[in-house]
């Protein structure tokens, strides 16, 4: 629950009814009341109405019906999305698990299984082209209920290790590739201090552009990484790295910014929530965070962190499912692990996230971009 000075309330958004101007006016996400003082008018889409009270003021213009953004959030504002668009690192962790180099074919069923059993409680659904896009959208396995996101990053990889250097995928942005059902398309980059940070920058534009020519939603996820100079010379600061990436590349504002966690997700909750307000600062759109370098069993405790310092939810893969990987019972093994885990993540998001429609007025987007 939130209050505000009534006086600071535009006398459009409330009706006649009588109320105190001694009381503050408060509000709830879940009923749609200004408490203590009177209803709103209904005829006021709800989103526009929490971004102009978490203002705090009178608006010189009022804010548009919700973008196309609200298809990958929940009915708070809040995304609570699911990330299978892993490729030669998913054949890593069969590796490790102890199941040997898996074929293809392993990986493909494997995206299809967590989206059959996953995304019925997510808002959104990330995966690849290379593994499974197409037939798991023509097959009908990912609910109504959840978004799907296209990955459009073409990945540099060794077979069975992590992603070196990225560009876009052409083949999905081209303009010939069938996007039927997709409703929003993502870029990793691997944002180093080296000679393509510049080069970097421009992918990320040209990634956001394609996006909006396509009529999507831009997903824009940045992983830092440091440099062979700065391993060699150690003491390589990470979250002030992520920080430094986000004031470059999320000022060119891609719809949604997809960011790491600082320090690993490791820390008592008030350190983390400090460290995550100081990334709120630097990025400038809503941001959510990714799993990936998060022990799983501290991905709720970051989940929580991170939202209550300004984040709008999650796009998580491994803190979801990496402790099935290899099970030979996987849809079992996915409601029996994975599903109560993304539910309980799905209500902690509910009460903590800053909705996205919020965060875009905070940080003075407007919502109907």
């Amino acid at each position: 629950m939130t209050s505000f000075p009534y006086e600071n309330v535009p006398r459009s958004l409330l009706s006649t009814s009588p109320g105190s101007r001694d009381h503050l006016v408060t509000f709830s996400g879940r009923d749609k009341y200004v408490h203590g003082i009177t209803r709103l008018r209904a005829a006021w889409p709800w989103p526009d109405v929490m971004a102009i009270l978490y203002a705090g003021n009178v608006p010189t213009k009022m804010f548009a019906t919700p973008s196309r953004l609200n298809a990958l959030a929940r009915p708070s504002g809040a995304f609570a999305m699911i990330a299978m668009d892993q490729r030669e690192s998913l054949r890593g962790m069969f590796a490790a698990a102890g199941r040997g180099a898996v074929g293809d074919e392993v990986l493909t069923e494997f995206k299809r299984a967590v989206a059959r059993e996953l995304s019925p409680h997510g808002s959104a659904f990330l995966v690849d082209r290379d593994f499974g896009l197409r037939g798991i959208i023509d097959d009908n396995l990912v609910a109504p209920s959840c978004a799907v996101i296209a990955a459009a990053d073409a990945l540099t990889m060794s077979p069975g290790g992590i992603v070196e250097e990225t560009a876009l995928d052409e083949v999905v942005v081209g303009g010939d590739f069938n996007l039927t059902g997709v409703q929003a398309i993502k870029l990793l980059v691997i944002w180093r201090r080296d000679e393509r940070r510049a080069a970097r920058v421009e992918l990320s534009r040209a990634f956001i552009a394609a996006a909006r020519r396509l009529g999507l939603v831009s997903v824009l996820e940045p992983v830092v990484r440091a440099t062979e100079a700065e391993e060699a010379a150690g003491g390589f600061d990470q979250s002030a790295a992520i920080r430094e990436a986000a004031r470059e590349l999320s000022i060119l504002q891609p719809d949604l910014y997809k960011v790491q966690m600082p320090l690993g997700g490791r820390g008592d909750h008030d350190t983390l929530v400090a460290e995550c307000r100081l990334l709120d600062e630097a990025i400038a759109t809503p941001w959510v965070i990714l799993s990936q370098g998060v022990a799983i069993d501290d991905f709720a405790g970051a989940v929580r962190a991170a939202c209550v310092a300004g984040a709008s939810g999650f796009l998580a893969g491994r803190g979801l499912w990496s402790d099935v990987v290899g099970a030979t019972d996987l849809d079992a093994r996915l409601r029996e692990v994975s599903v109560p885990r993304l539910r309980a993540l799905g209500e902690l998001v509910d009460e903590l996230a800053r909705p996205w429609w919020v965060a875009a007025a905070a940080k003075g987007l407007d919502v109907a971009r």
